[in-house]
């Protein structure tokens, strides 16, 4: 029932944070900081098929291992179950972190209150954390992504939004009418609302400045793509895999009349990415 991203031994797990942790954001950041040298997270893994950092991506935002529980498996547990599942999981766990509106088992009835009684531990709950007037949930950032505001969403997070995908043979228009773009194809990722937007490309672990689109192609054939252009890297071969930062919204999808007209727009839009990125170098 439980899974490891790490060959850490969870018997010596003195704390845990549970939650479902998706993106690893701000409010997820304050639950870590107050696990001991010992601490892991106890991800509850809901399978979302649009995720902010879906599966095994979020262990690269914490330093602590990340062990992964299925949610079908707990979702009719009782509270002294789950109580005792911890006990033998994490025998050397004294400490439980969680959010201020954590719930389990079946039909929520589980709390903080009954998981202290039955875990015999102490735990701990972090009260609702906000930037501003917003509040910080997963949920929250989806939203202003999928309304293009990856500036919002960054403040969020404590980071820029970031994407992985599968680098896929494109229409070819790129590299023979318009200007040559990198074509990808993300798994689980939740992407953006449709548009341009000013980013960074990683290849291999290096970071270039880029601009990158996302939507329907509907001056060509109408169908959904997401392609990034690299303003300073030119190679003869695609890489295999690259990842994207999304840093500001440039301008919605649309339809132009005749090729020309888009690829006046895209030379314009490439020339405002330009200017974003040297303005923060």
């Amino acid at each position: 029932m439980l899974k490891s991203s790490t060959i850490s031994a969870k018997d010596s797990v003195s704390s845990i944070a549970i939650g479902g942790f998706d993106g690893l954001h701000l409010a997820h950041q304050a639950l870590l900081a107050r696990l001991d040298d010992n601490g892991a997270l106890l991800i509850i893994e809901r399978g979302c098929k649009e995720a902010l950092t879906p599966g095994e991506e979020r262990c690269r935002y914490t330093p602590y291992p990340c062990f992964f529980l299925d949610f079908q498996a707990v979702r009719g547990i009782s509270a002294e179950a789950f109580g005792r599942f911890l006990r033998e999981a994490f025998p050397s766990l004294e400490k439980i972190v969680v959010g201020y509106d954590f719930r389990f088992g079946k039909d929520r009835r589980g709390t903080p209150g009954t998981l202290r009684v039955y875990a015999g531990v102490e735990v701990e709950v972090v009260e609702e954390q906000r930037a501003g007037d917003l509040p910080i949930h997963s949920n929250t950032i989806r939203e202003i992504l999928r309304k293009g505001d990856v500036a919002a969403a960054a403040n969020l997070l404590g980071r820029p939004y970031r994407i992985r995908g599968s680098v896929i043979r494109g229409q070819g228009l790129g590299k023979t009418t318009f200007f040559p773009t990198l074509n990808i194809e993300t798994d689980n990722f939740l992407l953006p609302g449709e548009g341009v937007y000013v980013t960074q490309t990683g290849i291999d672990g290096t970071f270039y400045p880029s601009v990158t689109f996302i939507g329907k192609r509907q001056t060509t054939d109408n169908l959904f793509s997401v392609e990034t252009h690299l303003l300073d890297y030119v190679t003869d071969a695609d890489p295999d895999e690259v990842e994207i930062l999304f840093l500001e919204y440039l301008r919605g999808n649309r339809k132009f009349d005749y090729f020309e007209d888009l690829k006046m727009q895209i030379a314009e839009d490439i020339e405002e990415a330009k200017r974003y990125h040297r303005q923060t170098v």
